[in-house]
Formats: structure tokens, sequence, C-alpha cells
């Protein structure tokens, strides 16, 4: 984002906050959420039903759609410790970026209410013993079948990466035989942006070679099994991958996968929904499952991705702040994300619950893909994951795009992130 864009959305954000300092003590609480559709529909009915409950003034103030805009304005209001706004909704790799500035919850929400959630998704908010966020509804990366097709070709849904590009190799072979020349294996998101940093970590973390960075803080990238990850990976595109997935996001991989053109496809729970809509190519014709790993017996690992509600530590309100946090992040708010935009709960009796399931009919798959999940390596590398994040993404982007070989990239990798956690320390 440019200066000049990011000075008119600070303005704008600005001109819709109360100007009247004075009044602060009595302004009630500012929550900054989800910017667009459903989820700021749900974001401001939670809000005004807690309002409503405790007689507390509380009310939503207008953020960017673009997560990346909507993280940089937040910095700015955060670094300049700014009180004006009370709650955050946060992206997953958010609390190590933002640790400097966040209200540790642990005073305010009791421990039978912490866990109740995920313990990946907790483990993820907190930072040296601070509990940096609650979690709002989680996601994780799972792999999407077309189960009408393994069943024709006699193929088992696929449990490791080797199986999957034997089984799709089988399959566009004969469907491109039949008459589909444009059939594809597998779709995932393979653009120079976050979602690759996301597929790649679940090749090389279900391979066995870690996740970029340990926890502490050691560079681990180069590895004989992250090796082996990406250069399988590499071998897709061409084969079993069209070599347009390499500008693919989520998007652009169900599309292809929806109208009909690839047997597997890596994406996040959101794109089942879509997929079974009336008019759907697909719907009644997929399945889906965690993903892949590199030995037979072993779970793949998807990458943790979901939203979270913390409280800005220069609040003039923290114990308010908190309290609607809890009710965003309880039951029955939760429950209502899962019944009306099948959000996944973080809160893991709902997987229990009748209406959920129904709502949720991959609820299995997702439980145990929640329960195994692999966390990005922001917790470790704090302010610095951003660096960390588009570095391994572009060294995994130039061995796809066959500008490098694995080893060459992977030791290149390997340089520059030293240089960027200054020998472990990341500060």
């Amino acid at each position: 984002m440019s200066r000049l864009t990011r000075c008119i959305v600070t303005l704008s954000v600005l001109l819709a906050l109360p100007f009247a300092a004075a009044a602060q003590e009595t302004r009630g609480l500012k929550v900054a959420c989800g910017s667009i559709g459903i989820e700021l529909q749900l974001c401001e009915e939670g809000v005004r039903e807690w309002s409503e409950k405790t007689g507390y003034p509380a009310s939503i103030v207008s953020m960017p759609g673009n997560t990346s805009e909507r993280l940089a304005l937040y910095q700015q209001f955060l670094s300049a410790k700014e009180a004006t706004i009370d709650v955050f909704q946060i992206d997953v790799v958010w609390p190590g970026v933002l640790q400097d500035h966040l209200l540790d919850l642990s005073p305010y929400v009791p421990k039978e209410e912490v866990e109740r959630h995920f313990p990946s998704v907790i483990s993820n908010n907190t930072i040296d013993g601070r509990l940096l966020a609650m979690p709002l509804y989680t996601d994780v990366g799972i792999l999407y079948y077309r189960k009408d097709l393994l069943e024709k070709y006699k193929r088992p849904v696929p449990t490791t990466w080797e199986e999957l590009t034997e089984t799709a190799k089988v399959v566009i072979e004969g469907e491109r035989t039949a008459g589909t020349p444009d059939m594809w294996g597998y779709v995932f998101q393979g653009r120079a942006y976050e979602g690759l940093t996301c597929n790649a970590l679940e090749w090389v973390n279900s391979s066995g070679g870690g996740s970029i960075v340990s926890e502490d803080g050691k560079v681990t990238i180069v590895n004989q099994e992250a090796l082996e990850a990406i250069q399988l990976a590499a071998s897709w595109i061409g084969e079993i991958s069209p070599k347009g997935v390499l500008n693919y996001g989520e998007e652009e991989a169900r599309g292809v996968f929806q109208s009909g053109k690839s047997v597997f496809m890596r994406n996040w729970p959101y794109a089942w929904a879509l997929i079974q809509t009336n008019g759907s190519p697909t719907k009644d014709k997929v399945g889906v499952t965690t993903l892949p790993s590199a030995k037979a017996g072993e779970k793949g690992s998807g990458t943790l991705g979901g939203w979270q509600m913390s409280v800005s530590k220069y609040s003039t309100q923290p114990e308010k702040a908190a309290e609607l946090v809890r009710w965003l992040t309880g039951p029955e708010v939760q429950k209502k994300y899962a019944l009306r935009a099948t959000y996944n709960p973080t809160i893991m009796a709902l997987y229990k619950d009748k209406e959920v399931l129904a709502a949720l009919p991959a609820s299995q798959v997702l439980y145990d893909a929640l329960m195994v999940a692999v966390p990005r390596p922001s917790k470790v590398t704090g302010r610095r994951y951003n660096q960390v994040s588009y570095s391994f993404l572009n060294a995994v982007h130039a061995v796809l795009s066959g500008e490098m070989e694995a080893q060459d990239s992977l030791t290149a990798l390997d340089k520059r992130l030293e240089r960027i956690g200054k020998d472990g320390t990341w500060k």
C-alpha cells in the first residue's frame, strides 16, 4: 500500500471516529472487525447483542477489506498508542506481529473458557505466557477430491503426496482420452503471496521438514525432507497441475475445480458451501479429507488459519473490552457464525452440536485437521514474520516456476532468514 493510499485510509477511519477527546471515558467501546459481507454483519450483530445485554455502548469502526491494508492501519494506530479503538479482530499470524501492543487476556478470561478451544489455536495466540487473543473462528487447509472420478478409476482417497500424484496421472490420462483435454490432477494456491506460504508449509511439515523456523528461533528450512517436498511440488507443474497454478489464489483454484476440470484441490473449508450450491457442476460429486503426508500411516498437516479477537494495550476500558471479547468468542456467537456463514468454530464441543454438524458436513474432517494443524512461525519471528513469509514464498515460487533448483533456492533462503533473524534473536 502506497504512502498516499495509507494516509487516505487513515484519514477516512479517523473521520469515522469520535473527535471529542474529552469524552473518551464515556464514549463506549470501539471495535474493528470484519469489513465486508456476512462477516461484518455477524460482527455488528454480536457487538449490538452484547451492548443490549450489558447496557454498555459499543460500536463498529469501518476497516479496509484488504488484510494487508488493515494490518498497516492497525500498526499505525497501535504504534501511536491510540486509545480510539479498543478491540481488534486480527488474523491468526498477527499476535506475533502485534505482540507489543496487545493486552494479556489471561487475567480476564477464566481458564475453563480458554481450555474449551482447540489447543493449537490457543497456543498460536499465546506468546511468552501472554494470551494475546481469543479465537473467533478458525480455518485449516484441507483436500477436496472428486468422489465420482476416484470411484470410476477404482482409486482410494490418497493419504500420501506420492499417492495423490499417481492417482492424478491415472485420472488425467483416462479423462483426456475420453474427451476432456483440459482435465488436470491437482490445483492449489501457487501465486507468490501468503497462500503459497500456507501450501508450501504443508508440503514441508507433512514430510517431516519442520516449519521454516523452529520454536527456539533456529532456521530449519535446509533439510532433505523439505528439499524433497518442494521438488515433488515442482514436478507437478505442467504434469498434474496447470502452469497457470503459479498465478492461482483460492478463488482461481476453486474455479477450476468446481467447474470439473481437476481431480484434487487444496483449499480452505469455505469452498465446500460454494461447491454444493445449486447449479454447481460438481455438486454432490466432491469429498473432503485431511491433507496427505509423505509417509503412509501418518497424518498430513494443514496450515492453521482463522481470525481472533484482541484488546489494545492502550484501551482505557480493558475490563469491558475483554468482556466483549469473551462474548464474541463464546459458544453462542461462534454457533451463529457456523450456522449463518459456515465459519468453523474453535470451541471443540460445538463439533458435537447437531445443528452445527448439519451446517458443516465436513465437521469431522475439520476437527481431525485442526487437532494437528501447523501454525506459521509467527510466534517466534514476531514483527519479522512478514519478511520471513515473503522470503519463503518467493524461494518456493522460484523453484515451482523453474527459475532455480530447489537446493540453490533453499540455501539462499537459509542465508536470508539468518540475516533477518539475527542469529535466532528475531528482535
